[in-house]
Order: C-alpha cells, then structure tokens, then sequence
C-alpha cells in the first residue's frame, strides 16, 4: 500500500512538475519573449524621445504602409492607409493649430507578443493660447520593429475642437 501511494506520489509531482515547466517554457527559446521585449523597447524608446521635445515620433515608430484607424464617432475618425497620408490628412492639420506641440506626460506601455499597447496622456496648448489634453489607448500591431496596424482610441470632443475652433494657417 505504502508503495502504491508513494508512486501515485512521484506521479502527482511528476505531472505538476512538468505542467509548470510547460508554462514557463511555452515559447522556445524565449523568442516570443524577446520579439515582445524589442517590441515594447522600441515603443517606449519613441515616446521617451518625443517626451524630451523630439519630433520624429511617426517616422520613426510607423511602418510606411501603416494601416491607422481612429475610432469613434466624431469629424475626426476614420482609416488612413500610409505614414504619409496619415501624417498629412491627421496629424499636421492638428498640429498646425497648436503653438506648443502636443508632448506625453504620462505612459504606460504593454506588451504581448506583436501587439504593444500605449496608454497615454498628452497635452499641449493651442494657438489661441487656450490648453489641450487628451487621454490616449494606441494598440499597434508591430511588424519588423515597426507599427504596421494602430487602432486609437481618444476622446475627440477635444481634439475636433481643436480643428474647428482655430482656423487652419494659411500656406
């Protein structure tokens, strides 16, 4: 009897031991891990220099062929296809209406293996000197260290306010 309980017993550990190894090693050789690290260093790394005063931000985290879409119900909301398109249609006309840039005050940054999610607060001011801040959720879908796919989600009372209240600079 004794015997019988003690193999039951090694069987038992056996078993939990093997579960909990599968768990921890469910991606071989850590490269899950590691693509997912690079890829939360390489958001994070971006917001950092954009936080500091950079200005390379979306050039330096999208994929050319980015697919951003901003979700909501506003003017602003919609599906840009490309860096360039979503750069010239979304952000410069936002931009151009602001006398200091919107900067990240606040990030928090998660990571699960391509996906990298940034959750954000920004703030700047406005040329007519009134301030603008805003609360941010981008989930990107990384591709070759860059954003190929972002979905943002903002509140975009204010930043439409923003568009209509201040007219756009002449060129």
């Amino acid at each position: 009897m004794a015997t019988m309980l003690n193999r039951a017993l090694a069987a038992c550990v056996t078993a939990v031991v093997f579960t909990a190894s599968s768990l921890t090693t469910a991606a071989p050789c850590g490269q899950a891990s590691s693509t997912q690290d690079d890829n939360k260093r390489t958001v994070t790394d971006a917001f950092d220099r954009w936080a500091q005063g950079g200005t390379t931000f979306f050039t330096d985290l999208l994929h050319d062929d980015v697919v951003w879409r901003i979700k909501g119900s506003g003017p602003s909301a919609g599906e840009f296809r490309g860096r360039d398109v979503f750069v010239d249609r979304a952000v410069r006309p936002f931009a151009s209406r602001l006398s200091t840039p919107v900067r990240p005050t606040s990030v928090r940054i998660f990571a699960d293996g391509d996906h990298v999610i940034a959750h954000w607060e920004g703030s700047g001011v406005a040329r007519d000197g009134k301030p603008y801040a805003n609360s941010y959720a981008w989930i990107m879908r990384m591709q070759d260290g860059k954003a190929a796919e972002v979905t943002a989600y903002l509140d975009l009372a204010p930043y439409d306010d923003v568009l209509r209240r201040i007219p756009s600079p002449a060129r």
